[in-house]
């Protein structure tokens, strides 16, 4: 009997890999969809020109490098 109960756990262990490996490999419908609206937004935001802030303090003109 207890050779019996080590010889179900492998057989369990492969059910449940077998169960994994069917859930992950479904048919995904709606991930594309989201994946390019979200590219679609990422191209617009790119596409927008942005103002550059003023800088805060404008270096002199003939400023020379102290090396």
């Amino acid at each position: 009997m207890g050779a019996l109960l080590w010889l179900l756990i492998p057989v369990l262990a492969g059910l449940v890999a077998a169960l994994w490996s069917s859930w992950a490999m479904r048919n995904r419908r709606s991930g594309d969809v989201a994946e390019l609206a979200g590219y679609a937004r990422f191209r617009a935001a790119m596409e927008k020109q942005h103002i550059a802030p003023a800088p805060a303090a404008a270096a002199p003109e003939h400023a020379s490098d102290p090396v």
